[in-house]
């Protein structure tokens, strides 16, 4: 009776120990990236933009922004994903935290670009630095939805 006892314990305790691991693999991070340039041509901002305008314009100051492509991805916490945007852009995302704020590592090869970010759901934030066209600067938006 007792061994009984102790091995339906013992499968209870496995049961629940599997089912904090398939909780814990349940849970992503959405993000979305808008990869657009930046021109000091005259010209009017595409319209898709127009949320991020006063943003782009605080951080990278130019007269006109262009939208390129986009991507998105769900990336497990914590995980690695990637996201195509688009023209051979691709940014890799590593993720190390969860709650209201994710941490996630972002690498943009394409402008040697490596950061670390804290990002709540709705924020975003602009990176920037590779060299386009016709003296244009390529950056992404980058948002955690």
């Amino acid at each position: 009776m007792k061994t009984l006892r102790l091995l339906l314990f013992l499968s209870a305790l496995l049961a629940l120990a599997g089912l904090g691991t398939v909780v814990r693999a349940a849970e992503t991070a959405n993000f979305r990236g808008i990869l657009i340039a930046g021109s000091n041509e005259e010209g009017q901002t595409d319209r898709r933009l127009a949320p991020y305008e006063g943003n782009l314009k605080r951080m990278l100051p130019f007269k006109s922004y262009r939208f390129l492509g986009e991507g998105s991805a769900s990336v497990p916490v914590p995980g690695r994903g990637a996201m195509n945007l688009g023209r051979g852009h691709r940014l890799e995302l590593s993720t190390d935290a969860a709650g209201e704020r994710v941490r996630v590592e972002v690498s943009w090869p394409a402008a040697n670009l490596n950061t670390g970010l804290s990002l709540r759901p709705g924020a975003h934030t602009v990176l920037g630095g590779a060299s386009g066209e016709n003296n244009e600067v390529l950056a992404v938006i980058f948002i955690r939805q």
